[in-house]
């Protein structure tokens, strides 16, 4: 198995979609924001992502069905002049090695400029080390002059050059993407929290610059609920996650010093 992308049904015909991202990370910010703007707007999913590069395993649901770690994509169409298409993508995991990380991010940006994609927007957590009183989200662009266009949204573009690294799909989007011709932004919210504790207060903040960024018109009165379930979920993926590498490195170590060692299935 390597990286692939399964589509259901026909492929959705687009107009100038923006493509957004919100894998998980630290505070799960992007996976909390980008999640809810799927779940309001009732997008339609159209593809569904796979790779031996997630963890191995699959998670078993109290009906006893297993989940296969994934990622999916959505698509909504506009509504009202103003808007554009957007094709969403988020996801249970993001990948467990460097090399995983390109072919996972390359394999989306082939199928999403097939689909006429020249703008990406992707989110992700900024974990300062302590609890931010600043409720700004910091902007990185693929090109500068993209800053004048975003400059009316609240986004604090003079922190960026400070970050110095993105790590993970939110960065590679943009950097890979720019030699295909497509302008990206990456929305950042500071965050004390690590992946498996979610910040739900940066990610209304990113929610709401996403919003006013897409020209949307979005309740959220429903957001912390949502926050409970996915916290909750987030929470088992990474419990296990913690248990495999614990296990695999458990089995590398055996292997080396020569000890035999039962097959075991970790569920």
């Amino acid at each position: 198995m390597t990286t692939y992308i399964k589509t259901i049904g026909e492929l959705p015909k687009l107009k100038d979609p923006i493509f957004i991202e919100g894998l998980p990370g630290v505070g799960n910010i992007g996976r909390i924001a980008v999640g809810y703007l799927i779940e309001q707007l009732k997008t339609v999913k159209f593809a569904e992502l796979f790779s031996d590069h997630f963890m191995p395993f699959v998670l078993i649901h109290q009906s006893s069905a297993v989940h296969v770690l994934k990622n999916e994509f959505f698509y909504w169409k506009a509504e009202k002049e103003g808007q554009n298409d957007i094709i969403f993508f988020v996801g249970d995991s993001q990948s467990i090695d460097p090399a995983g990380h390109y072919e996972i991010v390359e394999e989306v940006l082939n199928f999403i400029e097939k689909l006429g994609v020249k703008q990406v927007v992707t989110t992700a957590g900024l974990s300062v080390g302590e609890e931010s009183k600043d409720e700004a989200v910091i902007g990185v662009v693929s090109d500068p002059p993209l800053k004048e266009r975003y400059s009316n949204l609240g986004i604090d573009f003079d922190s960026g050059s400070k970050i110095g690294t993105i790590i993970g799909a939110s960065g590679l989007f943009l950097g890979l993407g720019r030699y295909r011709g497509m302008e990206g932004i990456c929305l950042l919210g500071e965050t004390s929290n690590l992946p498996e504790i979610p910040d739900p207060k940066t990610a209304e903040n990113v929610l709401k610059i996403l919003v006013k960024m897409l020209n949307l018109e979005i309740n959220l009165a429903e957001l912390e609920e949502k926050i409970k379930e996915m916290k909750k979920f987030m929470k088992k993926i990474e419990s296990v996650q913690t248990k495999a590498l614990a296990q695999m490195f458990s089995d590398q170590m055996k292997q080396k010093s020569g000890e035999g060692e039962e097959l075991k299935y970790i569920g």
